[in-house]
Formats: C-alpha cells, sequence, structure tokens
C-alpha cells in the first residue's frame, strides 16, 4: 500500500522523472529507496547517518565531490539541522544542467527520525530552493491536500494507507498534507 499522504505527489513526481529520460541519468538518492524502480544509468543510494548532506557534499576516495544528473530527497528535508546549508552540498553534486527532485511534509505529525525540524508548502519550498541557490525560473513546486487526508493523519498506526473506496484524491489548496519539487541547475 501506498501511504494516502502521498499517492499524488508520487504520480506527478513519477511524470516528472520520467520526462528527464531515466535510462540516462547518473542519480544519488539521500536516505531514501524511492527512486530504484526508475531504471536509471545509475544509481546510489547514501544513508544517515553515515552520509549526512548537511555535513558537506558526498565525495570520492581522493575527497572530490561525486557528481550527478539528478539527486532524490523523498521526505528528508523536514529532519535536517541545516536545510539551506544542505542545498549548497546538493548543488556542489549537480552537473551542470541537473536536477534536485525534493518531497516534504507540510500537514503531519512530528516524527523525529532522528530529528523533526521543518515543514513547508509548495511556496514555501520553492522559496527553501531559491534562497539555497537555484534560479527562480528553474524550480516548480507542487503540493496537496485535503480535510479528509489531514484527519487521517491524527490516526495510529501512522502514516495512514490510502484506501481507493473512502479516500478522495480532491486537492484542497488551503489544506496541503504533502510538497514536492523539481529544481535545476
Amino acid at each position: 500500500m501506498v501511504s494516502l499522504n502521498r499517492v499524488i505527489m508520487q504520480r506527478s513526481s513519477r511524470r516528472m522523472i520520467n520526462a528527464l529520460r531515466p535510462d540516462r541519468l547518473d542519480v544519488a538518492e539521500i536516505s531514501g529507496k524511492w527512486g530504484r524502480g526508475f531504471g536509471f544509468r545509475s544509481y546510489t543510494a547514501f544513508r544517515f547517518p553515515q552520509h549526512d548532506i548537511c555535513q558537506g557534499p558526498f565525495v570520492d576516495a581522493e575527497g572530490q565531490p561525486l557528481s550527478f544528473d539528478l539527486i532524490l530527497a523523498n521526505q528528508v528535508w523536514e529532519h535536517l539541522d541545516r536545510p539551506y546549508r544542505a542545498l549548497t552540498h546538493v548543488r556542489q553534486m549537480l552537473r551542470p544542467g541537473g536536477h534536485f527532485w525534493i518531497a516534504v511534509p507540510f500537514y503531519v505529525p512530528f516524527h523525529a527520525a532522528p530529528y523533526d525540524c521543518s515543514r513547508w508548502s509548495a511556496r514555501g519550498l520553492k522559496n527553501l530552493l531559491i534562497e539555497g541557490g537555484f534560479d527562480e525560473d528553474k524550480v516548480e513546486t507542487y503540493q496537496w491536500g485535503n480535510r479528509n487526508a489531514a484527519r487521517r493523519n491524527l490516526e495510529t498506526p501512522w502514516p495512514p494507507d490510502h484506501n481507493p473506496a473512502t479516500d478522495g484524491l480532491e486537492d484542497e489548496p488551503d489544506m496541503p498534507i504533502c510538497s514536492w519539487g523539481l529544481a535545476r541547475i
């Protein structure tokens, strides 16, 4: 099952990433595994705490930043103590024309893993990416949510699984549950 909070985000994001021609991309994922199923030319997952994007770019044996066409961060940035610094490190690892895809929660319960620090709407996420050094005209962000999903976020266990029979996927723009975006160097 997929989390109710992520149904629309995952559909939209798959379209975005598939439009980039995954078979031509060298990809890194920060503390996740969402990108494994795309058929990328190469795929490397970096897990916290062995790899902490706040501490610096991921480097090779000689200490040089690794280089990627696309970097993915699914439900990671809300856990970072230094999200702006981390964006600087992401940009250091992107090749010219490279992309950074990010997805974050907005209206979800506190979930320390190991920390829970921030929330962003689509507008806030766009501002974060711009402040992190991406050009405004090369950033696209979206959000989705509705009151039913917000109520379901109060249930345990959390997060709630999507039940197509009872969980409508209509968007209520004034009730965002999650935000996501794609930024290009």
